[in-house]
């Protein structure tokens, strides 16, 4: 039987010190990126949910900080994908939340006994979508050699933002990383001017990683990191006004058009009932006049006023444009009319190239499983192009969630448009879609260089400048005539003219460079 030694009193404070030290190793290796994957479950887990808690609060308007603190909490994560995946899950439940006012969903035919499970697939499905695309973002960060080196993270913000643009071409409505610092003024802002909303996120992402490195990374390495961004900073703060002074901040305005905007702030759940049908053309022709009494010379009235075959009930004294549903070979549509000055049948200029899964786009399906999925019946989409042309000044328009792809707007905007509109019908939705649709509405004003007009049915109404100042017209949920001067413009941005070309020459570098330097 062996009998234990008691150390003396030196020998413990050896091993006290030691074990110091060695608990100090192994928290700089849980902020140290390319040991995490070692580190238990109970360490880092916690970080991931917290990352995409942040970064679902963010958005929109959470600013600066609160994204790149988010993106900072995600470049700790991604050498692993699942974690990575969980980040962008718990950030799509947060800032997809609204999701959740769909239910019920009677109002677009759904019986009552399948509106909750649906609306929760929804959101769920949305979050997967999400967990997968950064998680298979993270897993290629993964691939490539050379983690925790400029260039790395140059190539995958550049992927990242490349990422976003592709996702705003696609059925799922991508609120991105970007949309944290809209609406409101921030000097970062501005760069969407030069390389679009896909270009800020890069930059967000970019960001993010340094702060990572300036956390995560040795005192030695943390100073020269420290340094280096200080240096980027004096650099590229220069540099920007330059191009500012270059490219007009706000491009030269070349004229102004009066517009009086209508809310009809009629409920979804009401809107086909016989109450409101009869009601409806009363109340717009009753817009129509009081926007002729407030000097306006055109009124714009929001998606889906007027049904198909629908003609005003007397004839308009000035151009109305309103969304409204049509047919067209046998295939209906939701899109923007025109109703001349001193006549009441509409006219189409665009179609909705965008369809909303359910509730306007249904699948290919049995007879018996499509029957009661859609309020309208199920519409068809119209040609890609956003940019129409009428008796006013050439413009570009984004129906509902068409607002997310800034690439569409642009090419309408190289095709002459000098203002944007947006129009929507954004109930039973809450505020807080309204706040991140009006970030997508201020970016896509920044980017183009152009004045938008906002114009929905129960909001947001608004007048968004070009360089991205939002001034509300009518309060959310109200019932309102306004009117406000929109500014025409001509010149067009370094985004209008190379879209996400930068985006791609970086991500090449950066790839290339990573490679080239580590071997």
């Amino acid at each position: 039987m062996s009998i234990g030694v008691i150390p003396n009193a030196q020998e413990t404070s050896r091993r006290n010190q030691g074990s110091l030290a060695t608990i100090a190793d192994y928290v700089q290796g849980l902020m140290s990126g390319p040991n995490l994957i070692r580190v238990s479950w109970f360490f880092y887990l916690p970080l991931a949910l917290t990352g995409g808690i942040i970064g679902g609060l963010a958005l929109p308007s959470g600013g600066a900080l609160m994204i790149v603190v988010a993106l900072a909490l995600l470049w700790t994560i991604a050498q692993s994908p699942c974690l990575a995946g969980l980040w962008a899950a718990t950030n799509v439940l947060i800032s997809h939340r609204w999701l959740l006012d769909l239910h019920p969903l009677d109002w677009v035919g759904v019986p009552a006994m399948l509106s909750l499970p649906l609306v929760l697939f929804l959101w769920i499905f949305c979050a997967l979508a999400a967990a997968v695309f950064v998680g298979f973002w993270a897993w290629i960060g993964c691939c490539l050699p050379g983690r925790g080196m400029l260039l790395h993270a140059s190539g995958m913000a550049a992927m990242w933002g490349i990422g976003e643009v592709l996702l705003a071409r696609t059925p799922l409505y991508w609120i991105g990383v970007e949309s944290a610092l809209l609406p409101g003024r921030c000097v970062l802002t501005s760069i969407a001017r030069l390389v679009g909303g896909g270009g800020l996120a890069a930059v967000l992402v970019l960001l993010g990683w340094w702060l990572w490195r300036l956390v995560g990374s040795p005192q030695n390495h943390r100073i020269r990191t420290l340094c280096l961004l200080v240096l980027l900073i004096l650099t590229v703060a220069p540099s920007l006004q330059i191009l500012s002074g270059w490219i007009p901040r706000s491009p030269v305005v070349t004229g102004q058009l009066r517009m009086a905007t209508w809310q009809p702030s009629v409920p979804t759940r009401l809107k086909f009932s016989k109450e409101e049908l009869q009601r409806l053309p009363r109340r717009l022709q009753d817009a129509l006049d009081q926007a002729v009494t407030l000097g306006a010379t055109v009124l714009i009235a929001p998606e889906g006023t007027l049904l198909e075959g629908q003609d005003l009930v007397a004839p308009s004294p000035l151009p109305l444009l309103t969304g409204g549903f049509r047919w067209f070979h046998g295939e209906q549509r939701s899109s923007l009319l025109l109703v001349p000055e001193g006549q009441q049948r509409p006219y189409p200029l665009v179609d909705k190239h965008r369809l909303v899964p359910l509730g306007e786009w249904l699948p290919s399906l049995p007879i018996d499983l499509g029957i009661g999925l859609s309020a309208v019946g199920g519409l068809q989409p119209g040609a890609p192009s956003r940019a129409f042309h009428w008796s006013g000044p050439a413009a570009a328009v984004a129906i509902c969630y068409e607002i997310s792809d800034g690439s569409a707007l642009a090419s309408a905007v190289n095709a002459g448009a000098t203002w944007l509109l947006t129009i929507a019908n954004l109930d039973p939705y809450p505020l807080l879609l309204q706040r991140q649709f009006l970030a997508e509405a201020a970016l896509r004003a920044i980017e183009n260089g152009r004045d938008l007009l906002s114009v929905a049915n129960t909001g947001p109404t608004a007048h968004v400048t070009s360089d991205g100042a939002v001034v509300t017209l009518l309060r959310p949920l109200q019932e309102g005539i306004a009117i406000t001067s929109l500014n025409l413009h001509q010149s067009t941005t370094l985004y209008t003219c190379w879209r996400e070309l930068p985006l791609l020459v970086l991500l090449f570098t950066g790839i290339c460079g990573t490679l080239v330097q580590t071997n």
